[in-house]
């Protein structure tokens, strides 16, 4: 975000978005003042805030005088004015003690629920695993009734074998031209992307593919199993806390927030982007990308072990949440959750 406001407009914004992040109600000139501690009259104040919104940062609810962030406006305050504050030593010892076990499982289910009791949101944890092997190849190979053998081939060296059923029988030349479709298409993508594209194709209309493209697809998409690996790539603790934040009491926002927490299709798409990425993420509203999550703020960190990024975490909640708050919990969480892995592999 390249917008840039003054000093003034800077202290305004933030006090405002503070305000608001505490009672959820628009904020009127008048309260803004006091909250600002700036020795500046209301109308001041509201020719600033009509600065502000002018430039978007900042909406006017049709029924309330008073004001109200918006997306931009949390962007802007992220990126240039917050101040992130410091884990308090009651919150660190918890996440420090409870992240002593001596099952990897177990301590990402831990920080996973962590996250979301400290911060009251939703913890999402993506699983150090596979998610960081990159695809080499797969090689399709006919078998009798109707059936073919497909080889999956990482980066690492490991194969994995799976016959799948097809409707009618495929000669050496069109399993060949499948795979080399599939390899063209996919090859060097983590796993967790390629089936990512794949769930992304799957919402594209097929016929825009000819029928060797969508014999390929149909094929890699048992091969990779999809809505079975997810459920284990992705922890998700605390999403009953979202039922409770009046910002999100959209029956019809909440269904499909709560069928993305339950497929997990998007979240591992999302966390797997957090992956290339290197310290704090936030993606705010429609930031993320997936409409299910356009009402949501998602932080996230990466945790590693021996330097090397292994996996993400963070924590979904509203847009209005404390961000200052809730970032030092990621930071902290994925920090001692990376090193609490590194002492399993020196015990």
């Amino acid at each position: 975000m390249s917008t840039t406001i003054n000093d003034r407009a800077e202290t305004l914004l933030k006090a405002l978005i503070q305000r608001y992040v505490f009672d959820g109600q628009p904020v009127g000139s008048r309260t803004l003042a006091r909250e600002a501690g700036l020795e500046i009259s209301p109308a001041t104040v509201r020719n600033v805030m009509s600065d502000l919104e002018e430039l978007g940062l900042i909406s006017s609810p049709h029924t309330s005088a008073g004001r109200i962030p918006t997306h931009a406006g949390y962007r802007v305050f992220v990126d240039t004015i917050m101040n992130v504050r410091s884990l308090d030593n009651r919150a660190r010892d918890e996440i420090g003690n409870r992240l002593i076990d001596h099952d990897p499982t177990q301590l990402v289910s831990t920080a996973s629920e962590l996250l979301s009791k400290i911060t009251h949101f939703a913890g999402v944890v993506l699983v150090p695993g596979n998610q960081h092997t990159r695809f080499k190849r797969i090689e399709f190979l006919t078998l009798s009734g109707n059936r073919v053998l497909a080889i999956v081939i990482t980066d690492d060296g490991q194969v994995q074998n799976k016959v799948v059923s097809v409707e009618r029988e495929y000669s050496e030349s069109e399993l060949v031209e499948a795979a080399n479709y599939f390899n063209d298409r996919y090859s060097n993508m983590s796993l967790s992307k390629v089936k990512g594209a794949l769930l992304g194709e799957m919402r594209e209309d097929s016929e825009s593919m000819n029928q060797m493209m969508r014999t390929a697809w149909q094929m890699a998409q048992e091969v990779f199993d999809e809505d079975g690996s997810n459920s284990d790539d992705v922890v998700v603790s605390g999403e009953e806390n979202l039922l409770d934040i009046p910002d999100l009491c959209d029956l019809d926002k909440l269904r499909k927030l709560f069928d993305t927490f339950k497929t997990k299709r998007d979240l591992l798409e999302l966390l797997d982007k957090s992956l290339a990425a290197s310290g704090i993420n936030i993606f705010i509203g429609d930031e993320s990308g997936y409409n299910s999550l356009n009402d949501c703020s998602v932080v996230t960190a990466p945790y590693e072990i021996d330097g090397q990024c292994i996996g993400v975490l963070g924590v979904i909640g509203p847009t209005r949440m404390a961000y200052e708050e809730v970032v030092p919990v990621v930071d902290v969480t994925a920090r001692l959750l990376g090193s609490a892995l590194s002492n399993l592999g020196s015990d």
